[in-house]
Order: C-alpha cells, then sequence, then structure tokens
C-alpha cells in the first residue's frame, strides 16, 4: 500500500528520551515533511495516550510552549487515521507503528523513509549483521532505510573486530564535513557528553599554545539517566557496576564514562594524549557539567611570565564562540547554574568565570641529563588548568547537534 505520507519523511525509532525530543527539535526546525516514529509496542491504551507522551514532559514542559512560546498556546493536534495510525501536529503528519521490535522488521521502504534516527539505546554495535537474533543497526538498511544514526556511542562487542568501512562517528561542529554519502550508511552522533567535551577541546587543539598538551581528565558531573534505578533495585546477573542499582533521586554515584575513547574517533589528535574521563551521576533532570583538567607545556613571554593562563585560555574560547563554533560554543562570564543552562541550544557553555590556571616547573635532574649528552639543568615550565562547561544534556546540547547533524546527513543524500 503506497504510504501518503509525502515529502522528506524522517524514520525515528525509539521514544524515549532523546527519540521524543528529536521530534520536538524537528517539529520546531521545519525541515522535515512528515515522521514515522516506530515504538515497537502498543503504548497506553488508546491514540489520545501516545499523543499525550510526545505533548507533554516533566523536564521541559509542554510541546505548544517549547513551539509558540509562553504567549501562543495554538498547538493544533489533529487525528488523521485512528487505524494506521496517523496524526498531524500543526500540519505536520507523524505516523506510529507498533508491531515490530526488530529493525529488520520495521519495513521503512513501505513508509518511504530514507534515514533513521535509532534512539532505542538496544543496538550500538555496527558490526553486527541484520539478521542478528537480538536485533541491529544493519537491520534498518535491509528494512529500506538508506542511513542511520545511532543517538549514542557505538559499542563493538567482540574486541577483535574494527570499525565496519561503511561506519563512522560524528559531532556536528567537529567532523560531521568528514560524512561521506557514498561510504557512510551506519553513523553514530557519539554521546552528549562527547559533544560538549569535543567543542571544548577544539579551540584548545587548534591555538598554537595550548595545543602543546602534556596530559588531561575530565569528569562529568552528569544528571541522572533512565538507566538508573529510582530505588535501591537487585543487579542483573555478571553486573559489574552495583552502584546503577541505587536509588538515583538520594545519592551522588560515580560512575564511568566513555567520553574520553569516542572522542578519539571525532578527534583524532586525541589519540597522542593521556586522556582519562570519569562521571559522577547526581539527581538532577537534566543539565550537566564537564570539569576539564588540562597541562600544558607553555613558554613565557619577555617577563618571564607564563602565556596560557585564565585570560589566554577565556579569550581563545571567546574568539571560537564568534568564529567557527558560533551558535555551538557559548562563552559566558556569568556566575551561572544548572537550570539557567536548561533548553540553551549549544554544544558546550563555557563558565569563563570559573577558569583557573597555575604554572610550575618541571626540574630535570643533571645526572638524568647527562645521559643524554646535556650538561645544564633544565626547567621546564607547565601550566595547569581547570575548564568548566555546561551542556543540557538532553534537549540543549545533544538533541540540538544530533538535529543539525541529522539534516546535514539527509541533505548529502542523492
Amino acid at each position: 500500500m503506497e504510504t501518503i505520507l509525502k515529502g522528506k519523511v524522517l524514520g525515528i525509532n525509539g521514544l524515549g528520551r532523546i527519540g521524543k525530543l528529536s521530534l520536538w527539535y524537528h517539529l520546531q526546525e521545519n525541515y522535515f515533511d512528515a515522521f514515522v516514529i516506530n515504538v515497537g509496542r502498543e503504548v497506553g491504551k488508546k491514540l489520545d495516550d501516545i499523543i499525550q507522551v510526545i505533548e507533554t514532559d516533566s523536564t521541559y514542559g509542554v510541546l505548544s510552549r517549547f513551539l509558540n512560546g509562553f504567549n501562543k498556546d495554538n498547538l493544533e493536534i489533529k487525528v488523521i487515521d485512528y487505524d494506521l495510525p496517523i496524526i498531524s501536529v500543526n500540519g505536520k503528519l507523524i505516523k506510529f507503528l507498533r508491531n515490530a521490535r526488530n529493525p529488520k522488521d520495521i519495513n521503512w521502504s513501505n513508509e518511504g523513509v530514507r534515514l533513521v534516527l535509532d534512539c532505542t539505546g538496544n543496538f550500538v554495535d555496527p558490526t553486527l549483521p541484520a539478521e542478528h537474533n537480538k536485533g541491529s543497526l544493519r537491520g534498518h538498511i535491509e528494512s529500506g532505510a538508506e542511513k542511520v544514526i545511532l543517538s549514542a556511542p557505538f559499542k563493538i562487542s567482540d574486541s577483535s573486530k574494527k570499525m565496519p568501512e561503511d561506519s563512522g562517528m560524528f559531532v556536528y561542529g567537529i567532523n560531521h564535513l568528514d560524512f561521506d554519502p557514498t561510504k557512510h550508511n551506519i553513523m553514530s552522533a557519539a554521546s552528549c557528553t562527547t559533544t560538549g567535551l569535543a567543542h571544548m577541546m577544539k579551540p584548545l587543539l587548534a591555538d598554537k599554545y595550548t595545543s602543546a598538551i602534556v596530559t588531561a581528565s575530565m569528569s562529568t558531573i552528569h544528571s541522572t539517566t533512565n538507566t538508573q534505578s529510582i530505588l535501591d533495585s537487585v543487579p542483573k546477573a555478571n553486573a559489574s557496576d552495583l552502584r546503577k542499582n541505587r536509588a538515583v533521586m538520594n545519592n551522588i554515584i560515580l560512575s564511568t564514562t566513555g567520553a574520553a575513547k569516542a572522542l578519539e574517533y571525532v578527534l583524532p589528535q586525541i589519540k597522542n594524549i593521556g586522556f582519562i574521563a570519569d562521571s559522577v551521576r547526581i539527581p538532577t533532570t537534566t543539565v550537566s557539567l564537564i570539569t576539564l583538567n588540562i597541562t600544558f607545556h607553555t613558554p613565557l613571554n619577555s617577563k618571564n611570565e607564563p602565556i596560557i593562563n585564565k585570560h589566554y585560555l577565556n579569550d581563545i574560547y571567546k574568539k571560537a564562540a564568534q568564529g567557527n563554533q558560533k551558535d555551538l560554543l557559548i562563552f559566558s562570564e556569568r556566575q551561572n547554574v544548572s537550570s539557567d543552562l536548561m533548553g540553551i541550544p549549544a554544544a558546550c557553555v563555557i563558565e569563563g568565570h570559573e577558569t583557573h590556571t597555575r604554572t610550575g616547573f618541571l626540574q630535570l635532574s643533571t645526572d638524568k641529563l647527562r645521559e643524554i649528552g646535556c650538561e645544564n639543568d633544565i626547567k621546564m615550565p607547565v601550566t595547569h588548568a581547570k575548564i568548566f562547561a555546561w551542556y543540557d544534556n538532553e534537549l540543549g546540547s545533544y538533541v540540538n547537534c544530533l538535529g543539525k547533524l541529522t539534516i546535514y546527513t539527509y541533505q548529502q543524500i542523492k
């Protein structure tokens, strides 16, 4: 049967946090003409229940205010077909699919879908074949889509396998121009933390002085996610991290993050740096904070003062925010708290007020230097910096960059 959806149709697999907020983003951007959302199961008792799911949000409010502001509550939602089912939101058609959970069974070709966002979090290994018994990203290709974007980092379960030639990880504003429509069919938009961190690191790596990095580490003070337990629960068999099963709303929980590893895919220079990362989960609904600790080889000026200092670093970010990272990186000198950044459409917001540096000297002993033929002591100046950046890990940062990547990808499909 020919679909009634016409024009540029975006497929979304999964209606969790990122799936729903991606729909919100694209309804606002008005680039796609229609949407097909695969939920993979029944929702509630009637179609009105799924409409309520996409119309309301405990973190960001209601869809009408998101699209129109507080003074214009004129959101128009109509049921076009109860059986298919299809609704329209401000004239944009949205069709819901409720039968298939395995990507290869969704049949995107019948819906006119060329590009799919997989927002389920269940299919993250690009090496798995389409017929894998638990499903695979490649199943979307088999069922008719031309390209797939995963709203999470790739995780290759078999360490002996390498990234497939047709797969790539991209962060908008960092390496999205490396997307090759003749080569890449399966893409990852990395993670929210990698997105924010990449935009913190990009201007530093481009500067002639701050690119001389000795070592770096980061911690993300991260809002809660649906992978955590509301109350204490019993871990699954073979669980390695018991803390994920502790109550989320009254604990600060140490955790891990793959942001440093994923960063190497989108900024290959990071491979030459000893970069480590960790995560601390806190009981807030969104907006997270990256604390970047980084040590540079730093030259001294004519007054024997380090060139790299707070003002130098902040100036780098000011220029980036007004230059090639405009609208993706924001430099702020205000004293912010997390709720101030909720919904702000930027990959990250540098908290310039809190940038700090200290310079010391790495002294190399004469004995060691003589072994390599040097007779004089060497005092090498090194500057340690602490830089903070906020990022709305749901809508403002991640979904915003994912949405831009989605539109860019579709525009490249011939």
